[in-house]
């Protein structure tokens, strides 16, 4: 929309705000997107459809009933987890680089983007992946240190100017917590507006919205020089992180097919549980029910029949080749449609080099989708850093280019990248080349590293002005 909420109102709308925020988390709270946002964490944690599950049998009159006699067997293969893991630790479980020509610049965001960002970084990716969008507030602690505090996604409606969900407009942060009243543990339910005019608004959502507190907004943050100075960000202090442009889940694409293998896995260990190996036919049973023939058969290995009685039996064979086959092939659309790497293939078996890299294209595929995301999500969260680092002093770097570079975790020979960087040398950058080394971690420390050992080594070469050259010389003259 190319004109915002608050002009809207501005020009006599029949609503008000509080009311639009309300009408907007009603719609929400019903919306698919917000269901899948919540299928997603659940199956991640293997909470599954396969839990839910009743032994249904027709019973009178045709209807099904449930039958608690049967077994009910629900197992659950947690793919999702497997995937999103896989994901997340390729593309996010080692250290990011952070590349900028400006050595003070490089400081300040090397202690920014430390370890505890790191562990943001991955934990915005997992929720990114399972939900199709992760949110990142950025904030002044209350010691009034920059910091950032990953949301959860099902809490936050974004309001966007723009259909590409680049550009954010407002956003609605909703949650609830549990408080006392009296004696009575009673549950909350908060709402708060976030825009570059009013700063925070905050509300109580009870069949209406009632102002939290007095007075009812707030500014993001307040600077202290003599004078408490209360501020805004002239940008909504929450960044998207998604998973690819259409913020859809992982799990909206493999469900149907997680769920399956669940079923058939299930439905198969309940069959070897529940039938014997060959169906009973009775004659003359001299007993009143099924229930106490099959109580006989088990305590007695007996049954009692009448006049020329008599058991049969009917053999039962399960098909367990068509089985493993279905199986097999649901495993196998599980990872392709969910682009990860299947572990078990036979083609892991002395796969290297191109072979291996080969295995590795969905995964990889799908990480270049998320890299890039993030990488303009990164750009995004600049924005603040840069103001932050403006505003105390530290120096204005608004102008200054930085690189995030995400360093991937492949299975791969290290002779062969080894021998690779030998070959690009004199083509490309000794920093890159030092970038893709398997062996370095930390690029900076490296070529730190490496000047210490280049001036050490000019210090003990003779004719050069050396501190141990000149010892040595002075003993020969001894």
């Amino acid at each position: 929309m190319d004109t915002t909420i608050l002009q809207i109102i501005e020009g006599n709308a029949p609503m008000t705000l509080e009311q639009i925020i309300k009408q907007w988390v009603d719609d929400w709270n019903r919306s698919d997107k917000c269901k899948w946002m919540k299928i997603g964490e659940d199956y991640y944690k293997g909470q599954t459809d396969i839990l839910k599950r009743k032994r249904m049998v027709i019973g009178d009159g045709g209807v099904l009933v449930e039958e608690q006699n049967l077994a009910n067997n629900q197992l659950v293969f947690n793919y999702t987890r497997k995937l999103v893991d896989q994901k997340i630790g390729y593309l996010l479980s080692k250290p990011m680089s952070i590349q900028t020509e400006n050595q003070t610049y490089q400081d300040a965001l090397t202690d920014l983007f430390g370890s505890s960002f790191q562990r943001i970084l991955k934990n915005l990716g997992k929720e990114a992946v399972n939900k199709g969008i992760a949110w990142l507030h950025v904030y002044y602690d209350e010691n009034g240190v920059l910091s950032f505090k990953r949301m959860r996604s099902d809490e936050i409606i974004p309001v966007w100017l723009d259909e590409d969900h680049t550009q954010l407009q407002a956003v609605i942060r909703q949650y609830k917590v549990d408080t006392y009243v009296a004696q009575t543990k009673k549950e909350i339910h908060k709402v708060e507006w976030w825009d570059v005019v009013y700063g925070v608004k905050r509300y109580i959502h009870d069949g209406g919205l009632i102002p939290d507190e007095e007075p009812e907004s707030s500014h993001y943050f307040a600077v202290k020089d003599g004078v408490e100075r209360p501020l805004n960000w002239e940008r909504v202090p929450f960044i998207p992180f998604k998973a690819n442009d259409e913020e859809q889940p992982l799990i909206e694409i493999i469900k149907t097919l997680v769920d399956d293998y669940d079923k058939r896995a299930s439905d198969n260990s309940n069959n070897l549980e529940d039938l014997p190996n060959s169906i009973y036919v009775l004659k003359d049973y001299d007993g009143a029910n099924l229930g106490e023939f099959r109580r006989n058969l088990s305590a007695f290995r007996a049954v009692k029949v009448t006049g020329d009685g008599g058991v049969d039996t009917i053999g039962l064979d399960i098909n367990t080749e068509a089985f493993k086959t279905h199986q097999e092939l649901l495993r196998k659309g599980i990872y392709e449609f969910g682009r990860g790497v299947d572990m078990q293939t036979e083609k892991f078996n002395g796969a290297t080099g191109v072979a291996l890299k080969q295995l590795y294209n969905d995964l990889d595929m799908d990480a270049n989708i998320l890299e890039t995301e993030f990488q303009a999500s990164l750009e995004q969260l600049l924005f603040f850093i840069n103001a932050h680092l403006a505003n105390t002093g530290v120096g204005d770097f608004s102008n200054e280019t930085v690189k995030f570079v995400f360093n991937r975790d492949i299975i791969m020979s290290e002779s062969d990248t080894v021998t690779d960087a030998k070959n690009s040398m004199g083509i490309i950058s000794k920093r890159t080349i030092r970038a893709n080394h398997p062996w370095v971690t930390d690029l900076q420390e490296e070529e730190e590293q490496i000047k210490k050992e280049e001036s050490e080594a000019v210090l003990d070469y003779p004719g050069l002005g050396g501190e141990q050259n000149v010892n040595n010389q002075n003993n020969e003259q001894t």
